[in-house]
């Protein structure tokens, strides 16, 4: 028997390689002969880089850049020199969580550090980059990255804009002459989840402005700034950046990564499976088992056990959610394609303590699991 251990984290309380030791230990109560293959996965969101890193076999690169206000930070990115491909998380250089509530105003807010850490992959001989664009505290529709890459945004009279929200309105052109040579060679994928425009109700102003400390008058000025921006991209590189799903993505660096990276937009999950090659690893298993904290309506879009069924689909493999709570119908669980569906929690606790036992009772449920199996 082959199984094939899938998951994600359960967040705050066992990463997804911790869900895997366990769900191992107790199979192999039962079932001490079976192959088991272990591959944590992500979707994109907390706890990915080092998902990706035991794929790629990559190693941690630190190098100072600016944070979202253009102060100095310490920021780090996974690089592997084999294989020449980089893994970039753009909230270690512009995230929400680099700044303090009082700090927190898109309108003043940069992606120029995550454009930085772009160029020193590219320098190390980056030729793919993937980009992981969550959590972050810009709107600047990824002015700041390109900016770090040698494009120039000019207002009238050729002057040279701060790469800031609030200049959007005042981009009249882009100066591409001293754009960093090494763009040209390099592939870049885009982790992207969301499918929201570049601008207006469902845009990037509009719906995550006020979360990065916009205020009403602030977000209008913000909308009206990205549509002022997609029309000067429009003149310059004819590509009509309002039609692209998932544009408005991280301050509408979702639609600057594919005009200033010619990059390709895509979900996490997919990204992450292609590097663990995923579709190829289950291709004989007998079951894969996954799981995540809280097993919902929302998993059913874009979440990592979505990702893990749609590929079991295609092999005809079984599935088995092993989750910490779950809050589907029989009809959600047989739409979804799930065979069986499991919350861990034993005995009456409180949220604290079903954290706490986590191991444990994944173990016992991995365990009972392979008992009905067997």
């Amino acid at each position: 028997m082959k199984i094939v251990i899938a998951p994600d984290k359960y967040k705050g309380s066992l990463t997804g390689f911790e869900f895997c030791s366990a769900v191992e230990e107790g199979l192999r109560h039962v079932f001490q002969e079976a192959e088991i293959v272990l591959m944590p996965l992500a979707d994109g969101g907390d706890g990915t880089i080092d998902v990706v890193k035991h794929y790629i076999q990559g190693e941690k690169i630190t190098i100072t850049v600016n944070d979202p206000l253009f102060r100095p930070i310490s920021a780090s990115y996974l690089y592997a020199p084999e294989s020449h491909i980089a893994y970039i998380e753009m909230a270690e250089a512009s995230g929400l969580k680099l700044l303090e509530d009082a700090d927190r105003n898109c309108m003043n807010t940069t992606t120029f550090g995550t454009g930085e850490l772009i160029a020193d992959a590219l320098e190390r001989g980056a030729k793919e980059v993937i980009l992981g664009i969550g959590g972050s505290a810009t709107n600047d529709g990824g002015m700041g990255m390109a900016n770090a890459l040698g494009y120039k945004f000019k207002a009238d009279f050729s002057i040279d804009l701060e790469p800031i929200g609030s200049n959007l309105d005042k981009v009249k052109s882009i100066d591409t002459t001293n754009v960093h040579p090494a763009l040209a060679d390099a592939k870049f994928k885009i982790a992207c989840d969301v499918s929201n425009k570049f601008y207006g109700k469902n845009g990037a102003a509009k719906i995550y402005a006020a979360q990065k400390g916009a205020s009403e008058e602030e977000i209008e000025i913000l909308d009206k700034g990205l549509k002022s921006f997609a029309t000067v991209i429009s003149e310059t590189y004819n590509i009509k950046v309002q039609k692209i799903e998932g544009s408005g993505a991280a301050g509408g660096i979702g639609g600057g990564a594919v005009v200033f990276l010619r990059g390709e937009l895509t979900s996490g999950i997919e990204l992450v499976k292609g590097l663990a090659q995923f579709d190829e690893a289950i291709s004989d298993a007998d079951w894969i088992i996954t799981g995540e904290g809280q097993l919902d309506e929302q998993t059913l879009s874009g979440k990592t056990i979505n990702g893990v069924v749609t590929s079991a689909k295609k092999k005809n493999v079984p599935v088995a959610a092993l989750c910490g709570s779950v809050s589907i119908s029989i009809d959600q669980q047989d739409k979804f394609g799930l065979t069986y569906v499991n919350s861990i929690v034993r005995g009456v606790s409180t949220l604290p303590e079903a954290m706490v036992s986590s191991f444990e009772n994944l173990k016992n449920a991995s365990y009972n699991f392979a008992r009905l199996l067997k």
